[in-house]
């Protein structure tokens, strides 16, 4: 198969989400004093976190909550588990958190790396994200990786959500692009892989974490340099 357009996806596959996030929240704990407030220690707190924005992530995804009330509940659920249930300090964090996080630029090895060598290669490069449009854009700016791409589809701007048909869809046409001549790079197993094979797209697992699936993506690799060997 001869491939034109490459579309990726940012969170857990080129931006290294779970890092930012954790210095992120580092700051936040420290911002507000949460110590001081009764939430025990940072590690406890980012457990807690991680628990209920996943939960409420998923519930986004499949449009049974809105995004300002993910936005300030993940927050609310935390606090909660400390037994502090104060809901103006959960939306100003809420609203903090996605000042701080996009301005956070780790990205995994050899990101920079690839993406040169696929310029070079003359592919046209896009995003797929399911994240808030502009957060996204700010991540891709911070971490000086925004030039590389074409075409930036968003859940916002396309009025869906990966798994969905239609964001696939959308990002063809944003893209100028064929199904044909297009792959979908990303390590979410139901956004990205179940998502883009559903849609008629060939995919790559980039399986960071080694983990298993019963999916038969196209293409499974553990290392971003491990698509010199694809493409």
């Amino acid at each position: 198969m001869t491939y034109n357009h490459l579309f990726f996806d940012l969170d857990h596959t080129l931006w290294d989400f779970d890092t930012n996030s954790r210095e992120a929240l580092a700051d936040l704990f420290e911002l507000n004093q949460l110590s001081a407030k009764g939430v025990t220690d940072f590690n406890s707190f980012f457990e807690k976190y991680t628990f209920h924005n996943h939960h409420l992530w998923d519930k986004y995804s499949k449009g049974l909550i809105r995004q300002e009330e993910l936005r300030w509940k993940r927050m609310w659920l935390s606090l909660l588990d400390f037994k502090l249930a104060d809901e103006a300090l959960s939306r100003k964090m809420g609203t903090e958190f996605l000042e701080l996080l996009p301005t956070k630029n780790k990205l995994f090895p050899y990101t920079i790396e690839i993406l040169n060598y696929l310029t070079t290669k003359e592919y046209s490069l896009h995003l797929i994200t399911n994240g808030f449009e502009k957060v996204q854009y700010h991540k891709l700016e911070q971490s000086n990786i925004g030039k590389y791409f074409k075409a930036v589809i968003t859940s916002e701007g396309s009025n869906s959500l990966k798994p969905k048909k239609e964001i696939f869809d959308y990002a063809l046409k944003r893209a100028g692009a064929l199904v044909s001549e297009s792959i979908m790079i990303g390590d979410n197993l139901e956004a990205d892989i179940k998502g883009g094979i559903n849609a008629g797209w060939d995919t790559i697992f980039v399986n960071h974490i080694q983990e298993k699936t019963m999916l038969k993506p196209t293409f499974t690799i553990y290392h971003l340099k491990e698509l010199e060997a694809i493409l």
